[in-house]
């Protein structure tokens, strides 16, 4: 690895020029006119009555494919030019013409999946019989069953033509409001003002004075853009509600189930065991006041590191580390990390105008990803940082398979991704001294705190707001009560301060293509702590069994991948208990060598 890495990513060699692409302006106009083409197609398309009929639709399923690759290639592209600079009014405009060509490629798949709807079942078992078809049997299968549960293609059409500018538009008028977001920070006597991004490192500063006081500054910031996230949300879950309604959906689950492909009681049967777990995370919670010196905890206090240690992690010993414990797990995955880092896929640098939070996305065509973060050598970074590579190797694993088969749920990407992270606390826990073992552990356990109680809140907040929400549009006040009524369930009322307006400052909350982006990190977390407790015990010979689970995630029910690969039933709640003993021992060793510290 080299001395220096790049810590800005290279978009050069998808599309030349940024968001003036002349090259991405022919690739959109191409993809524009064979997404009509298809249309075309498809319209013409009658229902097979035999086997035999199926065949024309060899060609349309081709194209089909071929399309979802490309589109999501531009997709892909226009998300890092917006991230990497939220004054690019250029790649706002882009955003806008990607949305409307996901529009109408959804309106055609609408179509094509109602042919598939209204296929006699004996002929549909003879189709997905065919060799051609059985490897993505699967995923026509669940498009076919998706089909019989929405309404009429052209109502679904109307609604995905609308949705641009109505439901989308929305969730791109919440990344104007963010970009607009400054909060002042006072350091040697100055005020500056940093974006949301900035600000959100500060909040996981080693120096509580800073903390706290950025938490105020953040709360201030986010309470003047209140009103407007308000509004936000109210639309998007409005035009949620309102869609549900038309399809005869009566639970506001079904679609993030349907999406994550899991069943209510793999989900009820995981926030149980979890539930039942929490009294350990708040004996943890209470050893740490006690640690820093406080009565309780305020929320800046929960993901603060122990003592007032101000060193910070460069991003090549980040690199370094993170290559090297992959190693020791799966050369393959070590490779692939390398590789992110050597061609400059990886967006780290902290500098004004990003946009907070990180990601990994997916470049099909290029068979490529890129990674973005801000990277201010912070622990958390680090963990963010192998986080989001779990992300790319995943997608790194199945770059071969059909397009229609890489399509895999986000709760199953979060196992990846949370894997990665695992891999590398445990391993530099394993290595550190006395001192170090000890942040490193606390480290790990706050990832602990984060899925079982911040998550939980995020999931209770969500599940509350859409039963309210039916009754009529929420107040900013009312989001505000609402969100720090979840924070003090899920935290068992064990912090001295909360965040209320953390509903507004979340990016994950107005995502439109995926509502509940929450309980998938929770369900990544503790499925990949159960897989991570197999790969102890197999050793060096799970690492190929590890690849092919993840290529068996955009093919079966989170249900069927653990039984196939794992031997066991996520609905019951033996599996997520032995991830929580896991969990709950980090706690235990905390507790042990924390205790004449006090």
């Amino acid at each position: 690895m080299s001395k220096t890495l790049r810590q800005t990513w290279d978009l050069e060699t998808i599309f030349s020029g940024g968001s003036s692409s002349e090259t991405f302006a022919v690739y959109l106009k191409q993809l524009e006119q064979d997404i009509a083409s298809l249309n075309t197609q498809v319209a013409d398309a009658k229902v097979p009555v035999t086997v035999e009929d199926t065949y024309v639709y060899d060609g349309m399923i081709d194209q089909l494919q071929d399309i979802i690759a490309r589109l999501s290639e531009g997709s892909a592209f226009v998300s890092c030019l917006g991230a990497e600079n939220q004054d690019d009014k250029k790649a706002v405009q882009l955003t806008g013409r990607i949305a409307s060509l996901h529009a109408q490629l959804a309106s055609v798949k609408t179509r094509f999946d109602s042919l598939l709807q209204q296929t006699d079942d004996e002929v549909w078992t003879g189709w997905m019989k065919r060799p051609e078809i059985m490897p993505i049997s699967f995923v026509m299968n669940e498009s076919r069953q998706e089909a019989k549960e929405k309404m009429a293609p052209e109502l679904e059409s109307l609604a995905l033509d609308l949705a641009v500018d109505g439901y989308h538009g929305w969730g791109d008028f919440y990344d104007t409001i963010v970009s607009k977001v400054r909060v002042p920070y006072e350091e040697n006597g100055e005020t500056t003002y940093l974006s949301a991004g900035q600000a959100a490192n500060k909040l996981q500063h080693p120096n509580r004075e800073v903390r706290e006081s950025m938490l105020v500054n953040w709360e201030k910031a986010w309470s003047e853009a209140a009103d407007y996230c308000a509004d936000t949300l109210n639309h998007l879950g409005g035009f949620r509600l309102k869609l549900y309604e038309r399809r005869g959906w009566d639970s506001v689950l079904k679609e993030p189930l349907a999406i994550n492909r899991m069943s209510a009681e793999t989900l009820d049967a995981m926030w149980d065991v979890i539930t039942r777990a929490k009294p350990a995370l708040v004996k943890y919670l209470e050893r740490k006041a006690k640690l820093l010196g406080v009565e309780q905890l305020s929320w800046a206090d929960v993901s603060a590191p122990i003592g007032e240690s101000t060193g910070t992690i460069t991003y090549d010993a980040a690199a370094e580390s993170i290559v090297s414990q992959f190693r020791k797990f799966s050369p393959r995955m070590a490779d692939f990390a390398q590789m992110a880092f050597d061609k400059h896929w990886i967006e780290a640098e902290d500098r004004p105008g990003k946009r907070p939070g990180g990601f990994c996305t997916s470049l099909p065509v290029s068979k490529e990803t890129r990674i973005f973060m801000t990277y201010a050598g912070t622990a958390s970074n680090v963990s963010t940082l192998a986080h989001e590579l779990g992300h790319g190797y995943h997608q790194h694993v199945m770059d071969d398979m059909e397009i229609l088969n890489q399509s895999y749920a986000m709760n199953v990407a979060e196992t990846a991704s949370t894997f990665a992270e695992l891999i590398v606390a445990d391993a530099l826990i394993q290595e550190a001294d006395e001192k170090e073992k000890l942040a490193l552990l606390e480290e790990k356990i706050q990832n602990t705190v984060a899925f079982f109680m911040n998550i939980h809140a995020r999931f209770l907040f969500e599940t509350r707001f859409y039963e309210k929400r039916k009754e009529g549009l929420l107040s900013a006040s009312d989001l505000s009560e609402l969100m720090e009524e979840a924070q003090r369930e899920a935290f068992c009322d064990s912090l001295g301060s909360y965040h209320p307006t953390f509903w507004a400052s979340k990016l994950h909350f107005y995502i439109t293509g995926v509502p509940f982006y929450n309980f998938p990190y929770t369900f990544g977390f503790m499925f990949s702590t159960g897989i991570y407790a197999q790969a102890q015990k197999e050793g060096a010979t799970f690492a190929e069994k590890y690849d092919n689970l993840l290529r068996d995630t955009g093919r079966m029910t989170v249900e069927e991948l653990a039984e196939k690969h794992l031997d066991t039933d996520v609905t019951k709640p033996d599996f997520w208990q032995g991830a929580a003993d896991l969990c709950i021992a980090d706690i235990e060793q905390f507790l042990h060598m924390t205790e004449n510290l006090q």
